[in-house]
């Protein structure tokens, strides 16, 4: 058995290396290094209670009257764009939607007033409704 000291990332190890017989006569290192092992206090870990998950905020009904905006395809709505209320023209961005790791740019399918139901941060599916411009 070989003893050596390794310094890995400031902080020193003694390790022992037992000899085989195929490698008993080479040389591993050319003079002995002594390096003092320092003490290692580790510090004691109190548990920290959690707090409970908060349920999710309940889905926006959509309006009844008004031509619906629908998820093209699963994600998470990342950003609003368009404000309740406001009019939007066909083509404007009305919010974006991350889906696989990118940022989709929903649009208005139609021209009229939009009226937002989707969260920032609320998970759809496909076909879910986002918005409904009337």
């Amino acid at each position: 058995m070989r003893k050596f000291n390794v310094n890995v990332n400031g902080v020193s190890y003694r390790v022992e290396i037992e000899e085989t017989a195929a490698f008993a006569d080479t040389p591993i290192m050319s003079a002995p290094v002594q390096i003092p092992t320092p003490a290692v206090n580790v510090p004691q870990v109190n548990a920290v209670p959690q707090k409970a998950a908060e349920p999710a905020p309940p889905k926006a009904t959509a309006p009844t009257n008004g031509t619906k905006l629908e998820s093209p395809m699963p994600g998470t709505v990342v950003k609003i764009i368009a404000q309740n209320g406001s009019t939007v023209k066909r083509g404007d961005v009305i919010l974006m939607l991350e889906s696989m790791k990118m940022e989709n740019e929903i649009v208005a399918n139609v021209d009229g007033v939009v009226t937002i139901v989707a969260a920032t941060g609320t998970n759809v599916n496909a076909g879910d409704v986002l918005a409904v411009i009337a």
